[in-house]
């Protein structure tokens, strides 16, 4: 399956996200020199990885026959500085963490939430991230036609 998004400038940093027939905002908060109309880059990442966890979540437990009634997932990322980046002088690396925690609600014991807890860091996007990703960039011609 090939996913295609098309991401316009609507102003310096607000940004008009088209996914198939949604539309949604992407900027920065005001106080980094955006508009603050949507959610900033790493928010929509991780509103990615949250909706893929909490889906993949959902869609085992209901393979199983499972009493889950709701999965909240929270998420953050940061930058790791210092110690946290033992060797970050010598070679060219970014060091992110992002962080997911997981409630489960409903009627399940204890090794079914175990099992949930094991799937969520299965979901695809989880894998895109923390796999090898290979990304290439294309510079339309000036003079070809704009769509």
């Amino acid at each position: 399956m090939t996913n295609a998004v098309v991401v316009r400038s609507r102003g310096y940093l607000t940004q008009e996200v088209r996914a198939g027939k949604h539309v949604l905002a992407a900027d920065e908060p005001e106080e980094d020199g955006g508009a603050d109309t949507g959610p900033n880059p790493y928010e929509l990442l991780l509103a990615a990885l949250g909706a893929c966890t909490s889906m993949t979540v959902q869609l085992y437990a209901k393979k199983k026959g499972w009493a889950l009634e709701e999965v909240r997932v929270e998420l953050s990322q940061d930058r790791l500085h210092g110690e946290d980046c033992a060797g970050c002088d010598e070679r060219d690396v970014r060091a992110d963490r992002i962080r997911k925690r997981l409630w489960l609600r409903g009627a399940l014991d204890e090794t079914q939430r175990r099992r949930l807890w094991e799937i969520a860091e299965r979901c695809p996007v989880n894998r895109t991230l923390t796999g090898e990703v290979t990304m290439e960039l294309e510079l339309a011609p000036a003079d070809g036609p704009w769509v």
